[in-house]
């Protein structure tokens, strides 16, 4: 991937971000007395206290926060400045601590860095590598001996479909760019399951006058890439709903996850996977 097409997206990400946030009420409030992470994730994770943990493609730092919440010492890295902006000063107004990282994940991985505990990152990240085996050789670099890596993410067969749930896209371009609009404003789109700390209108109408290159890779990619690092796959799963995002129009809500209606189709909508550093 050229460094120009990096630099278009972390535009394209700068853009969003702003709207994104714009749709969320006193967020430094909210993370002192709640956290914005699902149980797939929590239930992976485990226990965190005196752990160091490592969170990638962290956006604007809320999950990372939340992750501080319970005990972790968290680095958190984002490739848009308005991201770790955003998140330095809600670590500052929430009063919780945490180290955030302007830095393209490629670079990050490979730059002399200090190791962790854990390594998460999650929901929305697949379509923004350009390699998945140097991005799983790079995590298995962060992580120490008996750390894990944890990734809950939406399964890559949803994005097969258009809104309307009709055939549209291949399932893996097998890292081959598929260059398209810039990041929409999908908090607006998800309304309160994205906005935990409250929902208000912000933004109205975004348009991101930046485009984006993303790519699209399968389960057993992602998969092998992980395996092929030396790190030890011990949990993978998939699942009937997806959390906070509505990929497809009219689906049922219960409570912040979303399930197929009717007519709609019935395939997988996320998966976690877990691995270990032996």
């Amino acid at each position: 991937m050229a460094r120009k097409d990096r630099e278009q997206n972390r535009r394209s990400w700068n853009a969003a971000t702003v709207a994104h946030n714009s749709h969320k009420r006193d967020q430094a409030s909210f993370l002192k007395r709640a956290g914005t992470l699902f149980p797939e994730e929590l239930g992976l994770l485990g226990p965190l206290r005196g752990k160091t943990l490592l969170h990638l493609q962290c956006n604007s730092g809320q999950d990372t926060l939340s992750l501080a919440r319970r005990g972790a010492r968290v680095t958190g890295v984002d490739i848009s400045d308005e991201a770790i902006t955003f998140a330095q000063a809600l670590s500052c107004d929430s009063r919780i601590p945490g180290r955030f990282v302007r830095a393209d994940v490629y670079d990050y991985l490979t730059a002399k860095r200090p190791t962790f505990d854990v390594v998460f990152c999650s929901y929305g990240v697949t379509g923004w590598l350009e390699d998945l085996d140097r991005w799983a050789q790079g995590i298995a670099r962060r992580l120490r001996r008996g750390g894990r890596f944890v990734y809950v993410e939406f399964h890559p067969v949803v994005f097969t479909f258009d809104e309307c749930g009709r055939p549209a896209f291949p399932y893996s371009t097998h890292g081959a760019p598929l260059r398209g609009p810039g990041v929409t404003d999908y908090v607006q789109a998800s309304g309160p399951a994205l906005a935990p700390s409250g929902y208000v209108a912000g933004v109205r109408d975004f348009t991101n006058p930046h485009g984006a290159v993303e790519f699209a890779w399968g389960l057993s990619e992602i998969v092998q890439a992980v395996i092929d690092a030396g790190l030890h796959v011990d949990h993978l799963e998939e699942y009937p709903w997806s959390n906070g995002f509505a990929p497809f129009e009219g689906m049922r809500r219960r409570g912040a996850r979303y399930f197929p209606a009717p007519g709609q189709p019935q395939v997988p909508l996320m998966f976690s996977l877990r691995a270990v550093k032996r």
